[in-house]
This record gives structure tokens, sequence and C-alpha cells, in this order.
């Protein structure tokens, strides 16, 4: 293939495309030279590094007769070593060969020795190129790159890579997770505390509702979930939902009443609260009907997280979160309006969201702060939930994408916010699959 040449403009390479190439071995194997005309064995490609320093550690490659065993580097040109600076980082010390598209420069280590260099672009087949330009410029794309193959891949190769994207979406979320944690002085309940508030407030409250937990020490907190009243009182009170002087109803009076009596006491300030929104949002989530219900379940159950952090079923989480608002606003949704009679209970796909985007995510940060593994238990829990319901679970199913359960449904928002929207198709197991078959 020596007389065989593509520029990178042509197909509009990406380095990923060459990770693959080297990754895979879809290169012509023999007769393979350096840019000096040595002779190239390739024994191992190496550990595809994903992280920082070079793309492959520990390869093992034979060049003009003398084996070498080291780092490989990739690049589309080699002047990119020192676009990166490479040549003043020690870690690239041990690479052994520079495997470039183009190349346009000589490049050395630090120590003034030169890198011998693969120019891939003589051993590469126009199908592959074919397939990769393919895959990214298809003219007819609606939705994502591939959405002419992905119901042909594999199907077990396919849910093997769904249960690493759920996961890899766990990781993301324990993140966050772990940094309240952290503010928190590894108080566990704590977190839960400010993480329910801030899913009780869902997307347009859930910032005011974070606000609201930072305000009030969890001390104070638990100190009030004896008694319902006080509860609701400082909730709403340090919310800025009882400032009002019209509304004369007793629940709402008692209420203002009972929270200037807390304020006192415990020294309470709401300056820096975001009074939740009422716009835009169905009567069910108003911040008051979400805020008594809160309230009930920290009274109903005072150990909480404990409770939480030992359920092993589903029916035992509904059972759990099976908590109403308080009898009030069975006839209200704000304060001093009356409405149609109806119980303001948490609903079964409010419960799988908090128990998707909360519970589970903190109870796999929880079992690794104790040391035990229970992926397991974690996948069979979302196995047994609905599969959430949004444009892009949408777009994938009008694909044929088998999208079963929230697991599914996880994994797949994984994979189109993180690699689909990216390009990032040689990251992912499809992509991958869709252009290995080709020599």
């Amino acid at each position: 293939m020596h007389d065989v040449l593509f520029t990178p403009n042509q197909y509009k390479l990406r380095e990923d495309l060459l990770h693959f190439i080297w990754k895979y071995r879809k290169l012509q194997l023999e007769e393979l030279t350096t840019s000096d005309n040595e002779g190239i064995h390739i024994i191992d490609v190496g550990s595809h590094n994903l992280h920082s320093g070079p793309d492959f550690f520990n390869a093992k490659v034979e060049i003009d007769n003398q084996v070498w065993a080291g780092n490989v580097e990739i690049h589309i040109k080699s002047s990119d070593w020192f676009a990166h600076n490479h040549e003043q980082d020690q870690n690239y010390n041990n690479v052994i060969l520079h495997v470039v598209w183009q190349d346009d420069a000589q490049v050395f280590r630090s120590d003034g020795s030169k890198i011998p260099t693969l120019e891939l672009r003589h051993y590469i087949s126009t199908s592959l190129l074919d397939n990769y330009k393919k895959l990214f410029r298809q003219r007819n794309k609606t939705f994502i790159n591939c959405e002419q193959e992905i119901a042909g891949i594999n199907s077990f190769q396919f849910s093997n890579w769904k249960e690493r994207m759920f996961f890899e979406r766990l990781e993301s979320k324990s993140e966050f997770i772990l940094e309240l944690l952290n503010k928190s002085n590894n108080d566990w309940e704590q977190t839960l505390f400010k993480l329910l508030l801030k899913n009780f407030g869902l997307k347009i409250n859930g910032e005011a509702f974070m606000t609201l937990s930072e305000a009030i020490d969890f001390s104070t907190l638990k100190k009030l979930t004896g008694d319902l009243n006080s509860l609701e009182s400082v909730l709403f009170g340090m919310s800025h939902l009882l400032e009002s002087n019209h509304i004369v109803d007793d629940y709402y009076v008692r209420l203002k009443k009972e929270y200037l009596y807390q304020k006192n006491k415990f020294n309470l300030e709401n300056s820096g609260v975001l009074k939740p929104e009422f716009f835009k949002l169905r009567p069910s989530n108003f911040p008051t009907i979400r805020l008594s219900q809160l309230a009930n379940l920290y009274v109903e159950n005072q150990n909480i997280f404990s409770s939480i952090t030992n359920c092993n079923e589903l029916l035992g989480y509904y059972k759990l979160f099976d908590v109403k608002a308080s009898d009030y606003w069975s006839t209200h949704y704000t304060f001093g309006k009356s409405s149609n009679k109806s119980v303001k209970k948490l609903s079964i796909k409010f419960v799988d969201l908090l128990l998707i985007n909360t519970i589970l995510p903190l109870r796999l940060c929880y079992a690794k702060y104790l040391g035990k593994d229970i992926n397991e238990l974690i996948v069979s829990i979302l196995s047994q939930i609905k599969r959430e319901e949004n444009s892009i679970i949408s777009g994938f199913s009008q694909l044929k994408v088998d999208v079963k359960n929230a697991l599914d449904s996880q994994a797949i928002l994984q994979m189109y916010n993180h690699y689909c929207t990216k390009n990032k198709c040689l990251q992912c197991t499809v992509g991958v699959e869709l252009l290995k078959g080709i020599n």
C-alpha cells in the first residue's frame, strides 16, 4: 500500500480513528517501515490509555530487528508532538514509536534522542476510510451518526456496552454526591437531606431547594422531625412562603406563628434562600406540595438514611416513600386557595426518579465507602423500574433499539449525551463494531 496516500482533510481525520487503527491492528501489518525505512513488526500494541500521558502503555515493537518495550504516542501530524509540548514532558521519554498519519517533522525525546515514526497513511485501506467517512458524514442523518446501522449491532455486545454506560452515568452522579459529602464533613445523613431536597425541587426549583438545604443546619432539622408542624413551618418559612399578611387559613396562621418561634429559637436566617417558583409547574409539583411531602417523609421515618441503605428491594423503596402531603393540601395547592379534593401522594413515577437520580447513586457511594460491591443489586433494582420517556429515548426506539427499563434508558442517555452528540463514535462499541469488520 505504499503508493496509497490520503490527506487528513480528505477524510476529516481525528486522532480517535488512528487510536482505533492501532488498537485493532487495522493496518497492513507486513512490510511496515519507519520514516527512516527501518523494518517494523508489531508484537503488542499495548494498553489504551484514556487519561493523560502517552496513548498506549507497555507496547512491544520490533524495529530494525531490535525489540523495544515502552509506550506509543499517536498524532495526526508529527509536529503535534511539539504543539503539545511533549518534548518537555518526562512522561514521554519512554515512547518507543510515534504513530502518525503524516510525518511532517522529526521528533525527539527530552534527552535529544530521535523517536522512530510510523506514517499510517501508507498502510490503510480505502474501504476503512470510506466507511469512517460515511459514519460521520451521512447526508440523510437526522438523529445520530449510526442511525442506519445501530439496529444490526450484536445484541450481546450492545447489552454489555449499555451496562458500562449505566455505571459511567452513575459514577458521574457520584461526583456531585461526594462533593456534597465533603462540604458536609462526611455527614451522610445531611448529604441525603440535601440530595432529597434538590430532587424534590425538580429542575425548576432544584437550585432554590438546595439553597434551603444550605441555610438549615442538619442538626436543627433532626430536632424538628419529631413534630410535623414544626418541621413544615421551618421549611415553608425559610422558603419565603409564609410572608403574606392576608391569608387567614388556620393552617397558615399556625405555621407562621410556629416559624417565628423556631426562627428565634434556632437563630434561623433565610436571606440566602431563593424563593421557589410556581410558574410553568404542574400543580402536583408546586413547592408547597413537595415541601410538605418531604416533611412528612422525615417525620414518618426518622431513620431515613438507614432505611434507604438497608433496603434491597424495589417494593421496599416504594413502601418507604409511600407518603403524602399534610391533610390541608388535599384541598389546596397554594396557601389560602381551595381546590378539588385529591390526596397528594408521591407518585411511583416520582419515586422512580428519586431512585435513579439520588438513592441508588448515594447507595453506590456509601457501599464503596464501606468497601462493598453492590453493583448487582443496583442493576437488579434499575432493571425493574420503567424506562424514562423523553425525546432521546423515543429517537432510539424509532431506530429499533431495545430500551426496556430504567437501566437501559439511563445507559442510552449517557451514550447519547457523551458519545453520540460529541462524535465519539470510535470510543463507543457501536462505532467500533461498524469499523472492525473492515479490512
